[in-house]
C-alpha cells in the first residue's frame, strides 16, 4: 500500500487567509503553522474528516522542527515536518507548548 502520494497544489488557508503555493510536500501553512485534515496517508486526499488541525507543540529534531497538530474536530493527532519557510516565530511560540503536552 501506497504511504505518500506527492500533490500539489495551492490553497487559501481556512485560518489566517494566506496564500499559500503547494510544493507536492505542503502541508500547512508557513504564516500560521495550521492545517486541514485532510489525508489519511499524506497527500491521498482521502480524510472524509475536513476538520482544521491546530498546531498545538513544535519540538526540533535533527532536520529542523516536528510539528503536532491535533483536529479540532474528531481529536486526531498527526506530527509533521517544518518547512524552510516557516514563520520561525510561530514555530518558537508553540514549541514552548511541547514541554507542557509531553511532561518535558
Amino acid at each position: 500500500m501506497k504511504k505518500f502520494t506527492k500533490t500539489v497544489e495551492d490553497f487559501v488557508c481556512a485560518h489566517c487567509g494566506a496564500t499559500v503555493v503547494g510544493n507536492g510536500y505542503t502541508n500547512h501553512c508557513p504564516k500560521c503553522l495550521w492545517s486541514r485534515h485532510v489525508d489519511n496517508n499524506p497527500g491521498d486526499r482521502a480524510a472524509i474528516c475536513g476538520g482544521m488541525m491546530e498546531p498545538i507543540s513544535a519540538e526540533p529534531n535533527r532536520d529542523g522542527y516536528i510539528i503536532t497538530h491535533k483536529c479540532q474536530k474528531c481529536g486526531k493527532t498527526i506530527r509533521q515536518h517544518t518547512s524552510e519557510n516557516d514563520d520561525i516565530d510561530e514555530i518558537v511560540k508553540i514549541s514552548s507548548n511541547s514541554d507542557f503536552i509531553f511532561g518535558k
